[in-house]
């Protein structure tokens, strides 16, 4: 089985990458803490979650502080898997080069 075929398309964008990379090493995250550590913006980050939930990668939960809307991000067992697979891919491909 070739190395390329544990790489997930899913992955295959910076933005999503770290996204995941975020949610994979804290509890979770917030749409703000994101959208500051990724350099994204507001649509970006919402297209490329809304890409991850579908895949069943993250979980989303939105709720009311106080007046304002937060929607908090959550890496699924799942995402955390496929994500470590794919980060695995990737290194297993940089030392064969």
């Amino acid at each position: 089985m070739s190395i390329i075929t544990n790489i997930n398309k899913v992955f295959d964008h910076r933005i999503r990458l770290g996204i995941m990379s975020v949610l994979v090493v804290n509890e979770n995250a917030d749409f703000k803490t994101l959208k500051e550590l990724l350099g994204a913006t507001d649509g970006n980050l919402a297209s490329h979650t809304k890409a991850l939930e579908k895949a069943e990668y993250i979980l989303v939960e939105k709720q009311f502080i106080g007046r304002k809307p937060n929607t908090t991000y959550t890496a699924t067992k799942l995402g955390q898997a496929a994500f470590k697979k794919h980060i695995n891919a990737l290194e297993q491909l940089i030392r064969k080069t």
